[in-house]
């Protein structure tokens, strides 16, 4: 339990920080899901917006601090490799 003044202000705009995180986080991993699910459906539009959509929205978590950057750089990698696995026929040899 905060006594002061000044804990129970730094406790109020930690939990606001703490929600504004958990907002960049959670929307990051919907826009995952919904890039996956526009490649499973090979909607090669959806896929790039999507795309640049999430790779824009890890970058300004990262550079906020809502994630770290090795996270935000694994991330962007993944996006990359969903990306690209969407343009290479069925066919081609992984």
């Amino acid at each position: 339990m905060a006594n002061s003044k000044q804990q129970k202000q730094r406790r109020r705009r930690a939990l606001a920080e703490r929600d504004r995180n958990r907002r960049y986080r959670s929307t990051i991993r919907t826009l995952f899901r919904r890039l996956d699910d526009a490649t499973a459906a090979a909607r090669g539009g959806d896929v790039s917006d999507y795309s640049r959509e999430l790779v824009k929205l890890i970058d300004r978590a990262a550079a906020r601090g809502a994630i770290h950057r090795n996270n935000a750089a694994r991330k962007k990698r993944r996006v990359a490799m969903i990306v690209s696995r969407a343009r290479t026929p069925e066919g081609a040899a992984s």
